[in-house]
């Protein structure tokens, strides 16, 4: 399968950069300490700019899902059916990622990262 690299601009790179590190990195305000994704220049919740970035374990649980029986594109017919989920994150925010295998709203997941040649993709597994 041939997957189509993402266009990583100056506001995407940490999240990338943590991606091929093996971690999730979000954004935190330095002011009133929210945390949140996807990320922005300013905090959403407070408006206040140069928020930081924090690595978090990335673990989470299942806000909804949706399940593809149907490939979009010839390059993912080999990859239906598959799930692609909202994950509420634990250290905050949520993320939409593909989750291997059968999921339930409220599950809980953990993070696995795959390797391509010029990034790497973030998906979840349900935990045991």
């Amino acid at each position: 399968m041939s997957v189509r690299a993402p266009n990583i601009d100056r506001d995407s790179a940490p999240w990338w950069d943590g991606l091929r590190a093996h971690q999730v990195v979000i954004q935190e305000c330095h002011v009133c300490t929210h945390r949140w994704l996807p990320r922005t220049p300013a905090c959403p919740y407070c408006g206040t700019t140069s928020p930081v970035d924090r690595a978090i374990a990335g673990d989470g649980v299942v806000y909804s899902f949706v399940r593809a029986h149907r490939a979009m594109s010839e390059s993912m017919a080999g990859e239906v059916p598959y799930t692609i989920a909202t994950v509420a994150l634990d250290g905050g925010g949520r993320v939409f990622a593909r989750v291997e295998g059968d999921c339930a709203i409220g599950q809980p997941v953990t993070p696995e990262f795959v390797d391509h040649d010029s990034w790497t993709e973030l998906r979840y597994r349900v935990s045991q």
